[in-house]
């Protein structure tokens, strides 16, 4: 098994989690598809609620160069697989398949651009259903238990989260939790560079694994801190790694 700062890796490449998520969604069974990155090894650490929906995720795959490293200094074989770089080829699958797709997140303006944009991609796909819950929608509340009914009726097999964690792990595990036939990958900005609002680092930038340096160049002031606490509990997970005293669970 797959472990990074006692969190499974289910998923090792980006073959492995399309075709495992596009059978589950054809079965219409209800799980949760996560891409572990830097911060939320940070939150997890820090979150006993954002921990215990990591734990219960049925999928899980290495999001971000310092997760893949990490991984790799212990002998797995395993590729960055993003949610961004998922979110087009599944709904290709899905456009052939003949699933709907829901999406959850951003603002209605970017959501209708994306599942435009999408359409193109992907001929075919059915969009059961786009929602863009308000500023300060919470995982926990009553907005959230009438959307997730909402997903439910729709019919989608495959829901795309773009909440921003932890809101939407948290949303997808309540869904999850609460029976939902519908597979919930939670994307992040996908659906923003999906629709053009946002730019992502170009393609060389992304392979040097210097997309964290793209983002911070464009947002000093929001993500210095953030990386700051991400660079300090790498160092901190290499360190155990490497001395045999890596974590296996919670932490306070």
């Amino acid at each position: 098994m797959m472990m990074i700062d006692g969190q499974r890796i289910t998923l090792a490449n980006m073959d492995e989690a399309l075709a495992a998520i596009a059978q589950d969604a054809a079965r219409a069974e209800s799980f949760a598809v996560f891409t572990l990155n830097l911060d939320h090894l940070v939150k997890r650490r820090q979150m006993a609620d954002f921990r215990a929906a990591y734990g219960r995720a049925r999928h899980v795959t290495a999001d971000g160069w310092p997760v893949v490293w990490l991984a790799r200094r212990q002998g797995m074989k395993v590729s960055r697989t993003t949610g961004a770089d998922m979110i087009v080829p599944l709904c290709q699958v899905a456009a052939a398949l003949e699933l709907p797709v829901a999406f959850v997140g951003s603002t209605q303006e970017v959501i209708f651009a994306a599942t435009a944009r999408l359409r193109e991609l992907a001929p075919g796909l059915k969009i059961a259903g786009r929602w863009s819950p308000p500023f300060g929608f919470s995982p926990y509340g009553a907005a959230a238990g009438l959307l997730i009914e909402d997903i439910r009726k729709s019919g989608a097999r495959l829901c795309f989260v773009a909440l921003g964690a932890p809101k939407q792990e948290l949303f997808a595990a309540r869904a999850v939790e609460a029976g939902v036939p519908c597979g919930f990958l939670c994307t992040g900005a996908a659906v923003d560079f999906i629709a053009g609002a946002q730019r992502r680092a170009p393609r060389w930038v992304q392979s040097a694994g210097l997309e964290w340096a793209w983002r911070l160049a464009g947002n000093p002031r929001r993500l210095a801190g953030r990386y700051a606490r991400s660079a300090i509990v790498f160092a901190k997970v290499a360190y155990e790694q490497m001395t045999g005293r890596a974590a296996m669970g919670g932490h306070e």
